[in-house]
């Protein structure tokens, strides 16, 4: 029908438009902050666009429920202004038509939306780890600047390098100092370099040819001590553990899964899909119930809607992760609310017009006996 292909390229392109702008947007601040982190040392300069491709795929799914909705409100507010919804009206198109078009348009986009949601966003989420792992290992040296103190071990380990070494995997005329509760120790050494233990995972830098140092600071007896190797941990597989996240599980992983906070997981990643159908019918039905008021009105409520929506559905996946909901409940009561809202705008119109009509035939006496 050329009615429906006529609404389904206007839905499109809107849509588009939003979706390019939020990802030019948020590419351009996340590459702001790669490049700060290269700069730094922290990210090797060959994985910054890496890192930016899998952080992008990663936020998708974040950021499609608001563009769907913001992209039909621009395409039926256009269509408002310009008075096409009530030529559509007068030839016959009613509401429910308008409706189902956005719907079937809404379920074919919720295709798009399950598979970017379920299977690639973790996998690039996963991606994302690997490389911020592989980042930390390669960035050790390269993030250690001659003449300039690098903190380990949240502070516990402060590293001085006089010089690089000419293959710039290793580091020469070196100092550390080790905090260890109260004693301070120092060591000195003609040549370091970091070494990834493979059976624990531990991190260590293994100094050559050097001294040893430790006292307790304000007391003039210290030890000394020479050697040919000396290993010091500077961060343990425990922590490089901890880094790993949730979303970067994969969605067969955590379906059915009795953990709470794999269960907010996938309640939230199904969530994201319901919230590009609920809120395209959201858009639909806030130009209708507002075709004859101010134009950015609808924008005002969806936007305020959506905020509120996004909100509730953050609030509940963390009370259901901290075991406060049951996972019956879990963020499902949202999507209620939601529904509620929509069928709210939607029979609001009619009960307008219906208390209007109804007052219009009010009997009203004469006037006299």
């Amino acid at each position: 029908m050329i009615i429906q292909h006529y609404i389904y390229r206007e839905l499109m392109q809107k849509f588009l438009w939003i979706l390019s702008l939020l990802i030019l947007v948020i590419a351009s601040n996340r590459f702001v902050g790669f490049l700060a982190d290269a700069a730094e040392g922290s990210l090797p300069a060959d994985m910054v666009f890496l890192m930016l491709a899998y952080k992008m795929l990663a936020t998708l799914p974040k950021i499609l429920p608001i563009s769907i909705l913001v992209g039909m409100l621009l395409a039926f507010s256009r269509m408002s202004s310009d008075r096409e919804l009530v030529i559509l009206a007068a030839s016959g198109v009613s509401k429910l038509f308008q409706i189902g078009v956005v719907l079937r348009f809404a379920m074919v986009f919720c295709l798009f939306v399950s598979v970017i949601t379920l299977y690639f966003a973790p996998w690039a989420e996963q991606g994302v780890h690997n490389l911020k792992e592989r980042a930390k290992q390669e960035s050790d040296i390269s993030g250690i600047k001659a003449g300039q103190f690098k903190e380990f071990s949240k502070g516990d380990r402060v590293v001085y390098v006089q010089k690089p070494s000419p293959d710039n995997v290793s580091m020469e005329e070196v100092f550390l100092q080790v905090r260890q509760q109260a004693n301070l120790g120092v060591l000195t050494s003609d040549s370091a370099r970091f070494k990834v233990d493979e059976k624990s995972g531990n991190k260590y830098i293994v100094f050559s040819d050097g001294r040893r140092y430790v006292a307790e600071p304000g007391l003039l007896d210290y030890q000394i001590t020479e050697y040919e190797k000396y290993a010091i941990l500077t961060e343990s597989a425990e922590s490089n553990a901890a880094g790993g996240k949730t979303g970067a599980l994969l969605t067969t992983e955590i379906m059915g899964s009795d953990n709470k906070v794999h269960q907010a997981e996938f309640q939230w990643r199904i969530s994201l899909i319901l919230s590009c159908l609920l809120l395209s019918l959201l858009a639909i039905v806030l130009i209708q119930s507002h075709t004859s008021e101010r134009r950015y009105m609808p924008f005002v409520i969806g936007i305020s809607i959506y905020l509120i929506y996004s909100n509730l559905l953050g609030i509940a996946k963390t009370l259901l992760s901290r075991d406060v909901l049951p996972g019956f409940i879990g963020l499902w009561w949202v999507h209620i609310i939601l529904i509620a809202v929509l069928l709210t705008f939607y029979y609001l119109p009619k009960y307008r017009y219906m208390k209007k009509d109804g007052d219009e035939h009010q009997f009203i006496p004469a006037d006299g006996p």
